[in-house]
């Protein structure tokens, strides 16, 4: 396992649309372009079990959105999808790049909803050509936020967020991982120190808003999964009680051809607690079009 130091001395930081965002990259540059998007409440560090292997393949990208892990955490900003969606084509567009493939991640999964609607509705310049979402909330009528995320949504979100600690954050970790896959202590620390990075939990009651998003947008981004043309899979932890076999089902029933590989042991987190298993996955998806 990379430290969070060993991660952060690897990337660089980036001026986009006036804020400094941390960002990684790694691979061959000739190679195909991975865009990896991280979950809420953590950063690109999530990746990092299976950064290694993905870059023996392909030339991937991640970042930390805004608001989250070593980026800047504004608290004026309203962290709307659509800006993060903004962000991650600004770097993009300063790489020079316009065909990608996506992997995302709980609420990276809704950025990538948003980045293929716009392709779907021919409003960007860029081409995704695949993508795979890990446990997230795709449906917001299948999503069950624990109930920390309900108190940050409500009018307490401000306060709520002050009275955070580790030991509590510790213990939601714990009730979303797989019960055979419990997060290590060193998991628990990255992800602590990530989220008070920069005075984090001051904007968790505004980075919260992506769930009200959601329903506000559901038929704009659950309507790109389904009339997308470019092969979409999903990889999703069965054992995940915000997003996992319900969502697994309604995904089933909602997407024509689903392409779907479930992991009935894994949680929320399915990239921390079997990073072999989901590259593995990942990668047979991938090969399988080519």
């Amino acid at each position: 396992m990379k430290t969070l130091s060993e991660w952060q001395q690897q990337g660089q930081f980036e001026s986009i649309n006036g804020q400094q965002i941390f960002t990684r990259q790694a691979g061959d540059k000739n190679a195909p372009v991975l865009l990896l998007i991280h979950g809420f409440p953590s950063a690109s560090w999530d990746w990092e079990g299976m950064w290694d292997e993905l870059t023996q393949h392909y030339y991937v990208i991640t970042l930390d959105m805004l608001g989250f892990g070593l980026s800047d955490k504004p608290q004026n900003a309203r962290y709307l999808i659509s800006q993060q969606a903004d962000i991650c084509q600004d770097f993009l567009h300063k790489l020079g790049i316009s065909d990608y493939h996506i992997l995302a991640h709980d609420y990276g999964d809704t950025v990538a909803q948003e980045l293929l609607a716009r392709q779907v509705d021919g409003s960007s310049d860029m081409h995704i050509a695949s993508v795979c979402y890990l446990n997230g909330g795709l449906f917001p009528e299948t999503h069950k936020p624990v109930l920390v995320q309900k108190l940050l949504l409500s009018p307490l979100g401000p306060l709520v967020s002050k009275l955070i600690n580790k030991q509590k954050f510790a213990t939601n970790l714990q009730r979303i991982f797989g019960p055979t896959t419990p997060p290590t202590p060193e998991v628990i620390d990255a992800l602590w120190q990530l989220l008070t990075h920069n005075n984090g939990l001051a904007v968790m009651h505004k980075l919260i808003n992506y769930i009200p998003q959601r329903k506000q947008y559901r038929e704009r981004w659950v309507g790109a999964i389904i009339n997308s043309t470019v092969p979409v899979k999903l990889i999703a932890g069965a054992k995940d009680p915000i997003s996992g076999q319900h969502m697994i089902d309604n995904y089933r029933k909602l997407i024509p051809n689903a392409n779907i590989t479930v992991m009935p042991e894994l949680g929320h987190y399915p990239q921390i607690e079997d990073a072999t298993a989901i590259t593995a996955a990942y990668l047979q998806f991938r090969n399988s079009i080519g």
